[in-house]
């Protein structure tokens, strides 16, 4: 499944620096604008505790992990919606993403140059959601233009989609992002087909410093992302490199030294994951444990679906075990005998963590 999350933000800003991190790849991240043109893509696997649980039981020949795709794309700039810097090459790159992840500069740092000359993330945040906002007033126009047109056709669909482009538009027009949660199930449906850039699922990244005088920057950027109702998570690109670089042993050494359970990088990886409305649901046998990534709410049929189209169309029931039955009763042998594993139809709805087994027929 083709789940896009697009790392953006103004040049310099460490887009690149993180992609890298997060994909221990090795692209250029240098000191000036646009050295990314091209989208770089990284599939990045969900670092889930849970599979080496599965496989202390199983002992299975093969893990295979969720995995996410991330998206370095290049550094935007004030007027890119009238074509300054890669201009429309650049939105027409965030209008393929399922959701953004916003890194935001909260350090200074002379050897590295400002676009803008200064540190002020609440500015830099602004700067990229007004471009977007602009790009979708120009398609919201133009839409309304067409829908207006027809208006004398009453045609229902027509009148449906123009009311709420007007409402989508007095939102524009006050400089305020697309919130889909403000408008009904059918409305999010005829909202999307309009790929609007301002009405993506949105998380910031504060780049911050390691020596802790981004502390002022940080607290203006979590008290601007409040206002949205978006998560912040703060972190040290730079240092979360070096810790990807480290062998096993040696990162697990280094986290302990600084008092982390994880790599912050983790956390940026499952808020994507979250942010996109993703859960997962496992397999396991003795030839392979895997992960496998489904939208929330995600019926039996449809996360059969996601293995093979022919495990959807001939779908006759799934066993069901959730993670910690599978867990508690050593596996699926000991679930069965305590009357853990279910028989599930069509109308289930997948939990996240339910370990299944589909019976199909075609």
């Amino acid at each position: 499944m083709g789940f896009k999350c697009g790392i953006v933000g103004l040049p310099n800003v460490g887009k690149s620096t993180l992609f890298n991190a997060l994909t221990k790849s090795s692209i250029p991240a240098e000191n000036f604008p646009f050295c990314t043109i091209e989208p770089n893509v990284g599939k990045v696997p969900l670092p889930d505790p849970r599979l080496k649980q599965l496989n202390d039981i199983v002992n299975s020949k093969k893990i295979i992990p969720a995995s996410l795709d991330l998206v370095d794309i290049a550094g935007l700039v004030k007027g890119a919606s009238q074509g300054e810097g890669l201009g429309n090459a650049f939105l027409s790159n965030i209008r393929e993403m399922n959701a953004l992840a916003h890194v935001v500069r909260c350090f200074d740092d002379e050897n590295i140059t400002h676009v803008d000359g200064s540190i002020d993330p609440v500015r830099d945040a602004e700067i990229i959601n007004l471009e977007l906002i602009m790009s979708d007033l120009e398609t919201v126009s133009k839409r309304l233009n067409k829908c207006e047109k027809l208006v004398k056709t009453n045609d229902k669909k027509n009148k449906i989609e123009h009311e709420i482009l007007l409402r989508v538009k007095n939102d524009l027009d006050q400089g305020r992002l697309i919130n889909l949660d403000s408008f009904n199930d059918e409305e999010k449906i005829i909202i999307k087909s309009f790929q609007l850039l301002s009405s993506k699922p949105t998380f910031y990244i504060a780049n911050i410093s390691d020596d802790g005088s981004s502390t002022n920057a940080l607290s203006n950027l979590e008290a601007f992302a409040s206002q949205t109702g978006n998560t912040v998570i703060p972190t040290s690109i730079k240092i979360e490199q070096e810790i990807a670089l480290l062998e096993d042993e040696e990162r697990k050494e280094y986290l302990e030294l600084m008092g982390m359970d994880e790599p912050v990088l983790n956390k940026i990886i499952f808020k994507g994951y979250e942010i996109l409305g993703l859960q997962t649901y496992f397999t396991a046998g003795p030839q392979e444990i895997r992960a496998w990534t489904i939208k929330n709410n995600a019926s039996a049929p449809n996360a059969a679906g996601v293995i093979h189209t022919d495990f959807e169309r001939g779908f006759i029931k799934a066993e069901v075990i959730s993670f910690n039955d599978y867990i508690s009763c050593d596996g699926e042998l000991g679930s069965k005998e305590k009357g853990k594993l279910r028989l599930e139809g069509k109308e289930y709805i997948v939990k996240d963590g339910d370990v299944i087994h589909f019976k199909f027929n075609v």
